[in-house]
């Protein structure tokens, strides 16, 4: 009887669970799985191959490790996504909040609707913003010369492209750090910080041994989510640079839309898409593999 009605429960849990298990099937897993075979096919976005595609195997992923071109793109995707996330939106986020943490409510207020205001910006006004303040007449450049600093202008876009648009997706994405660092840091019982400080620990040993540790969770899940969103960041680099000059911010997700949808290689293009999708999963897996490591 016991394990009758746990079967009943299941297949009541099953039948509310339902629907949401067809969605995530029918509009993530199956489109997933069709990249997947798309990726081992020779399908073109045009022409005949676009309905009457061949199978290849790994040709596609031959051709690409031996692509200087991707080589490149994936280097400068390393690169965007350590200076940009980790560097720059993880670590910032959390000393953001730690600085406004415990102070009173409209300083707290003021701080945050001012950094709130790049995450909730579309991503393309975002980049607008960011080519008006670095572009020769720009903000940057005005108050340069205007303190001496620079005897002329600087183009950073074309002289420093990769620096801007780190600094523009910082600026952007910081404040989803920030709140979930906010709430991780309000739910430390301040009884504990003041054992430690009863104890002799600084500022600085509060921070490493007693906070750090206590919201590893919340690091761990905000690098992943930070760096899943920073792996498919596109509009803001190609809005900016357009993934120039050259090839100095050509981003993956900037080389697989000139592969798919510029030369219409559909198969190559989705599989720069998997190559994408499985370091995410990699990089993801180690922050899991991290966060168990006992600080």
């Amino acid at each position: 009887m016991r394990l009758l009605r746990i079967s009943k429960q299941g297949r009541k849990a099953l039948l509310f669970l339902a629907p949401t298990i067809a969605l995530l099937l029918f509009f993530f897993i199956w489109p997933v799985l069709l990249s997947f075979y798309y990726s081992f096919t020779d399908m073109t976005l045009s022409g005949s191959k676009s309905t009457n595609y061949n199978f290849i195997g790994f040709n596609h992923f031959v051709r690409m490790f031996s692509d200087p071109l991707f080589r490149t793109s994936f280097a400068n995707t390393l690169i965007f996504l350590i200076f940009s996330a980790i560097i720059g939106q993880l670590i910032l986020g959390f000393f953001i909040a730690l600085l406004m943490r415990n102070k009173n409510r409209h300083f707290r207020s003021f701080v945050g609707m001012t950094i709130l205001v790049g995450w909730i910006m579309p991503e393309i006004v975002c980049s607008f913003c960011w080519v008006a303040f670095f572009s020769k007449s720009g903000t940057l450049n005005t108050a340069l010369t205007s303190l001496g600093i620079l005897s002329k202008p600087i183009s950073w876009l074309v002289s420093f492209p990769m620096v801007s648009v780190i600094i523009a997706n910082i600026w952007h994405g910081t404040a989803f750090s920030m709140l979930q660092f906010q709430a991780a840091l309000d739910d430390i019982p301040a009884d504990v910080e003041a054992s430690a400080a009863i104890d002799g620990a600084n500022r600085w040993q509060k921070i490493t041994r007693i906070i750090i540790p206590m919201i590893k969770g919340t690091i761990m899940t905000d690098a992943i989510l930070i760096t899943l969103k920073t792996l498919g960041v596109f509009g803001l680099i190609y809005a900016m640079t357009g993934g120039g000059p050259g090839t100095k911010t050509t981003t993956l997700s900037i080389y697989m839309y000139r592969q798919a949808f510029g030369s219409y290689q559909m198969g190559y293009g989705t599989a720069i898409a998997m190559v994408m999708l499985i370091l995410g999963i990699v990089l993801s897996a180690c922050y899991v593999k991290f966060s168990k490591i006992k600080l």
